[in-house]
């Protein structure tokens, strides 16, 4: 299991200019592994173009430092896996699946782009058998 988080646990909190050092993360990030050793969602991040990564990093950061997080930034999708919901240049949507497992860490599970209103169902299960897997020490 990876232990690295998306940003360092050093990672400041600016807030109108001024820098917060008695921010810290409520949950920290880690990715999903692969019983291969795969991490699908750094992969993902990683073949997005910068500014996508950079939008949906700092959606991934307001999770990390204002856990729990409601509407619009994150929604719960049912039976404990939650989406951070990004919206990008061009009309386009971002969803990043995770859940908080045993340790309170924010587990990225699987990361897709939206075409339609409704997440497809097919995402949502590759989700939850991810976060079952990990659950289960299986990955």
């Amino acid at each position: 299991m990876n232990n690295q988080s998306v940003f360092p646990e050093s990672t400041k909190c600016t807030i109108g200019g001024t820098l917060r050092r008695d921010r810290l993360k409520r949950i920290p990030v880690i990715f999903y592994r692969t019983e291969a050793g795969s991490e699908p969602v750094r992969a993902w991040l990683r073949a997005m173009p910068a500014r996508d990564r950079q939008l949906i990093g700092e959606d991934i950061k307001t999770v990390e430092f204002g856990w729990p997080v409601g509407m619009p930034t994150c929604r719960p999708m049912g039976r404990g896996l939650h989406e951070v919901r990004t919206s990008l240049t061009g009309n386009r949507i971002a969803r990043v699946f995770f859940y908080v497992d045993k340790n309170q860490r924010m587990v990225l599970l699987h990361g897709i782009l939206k075409k339609t209103r409704a997440t497809p169902a097919s995402d949502l299960d590759l989700a939850w058998r991810n976060m079952s897997k990990h659950k289960e020490g299986l990955a």
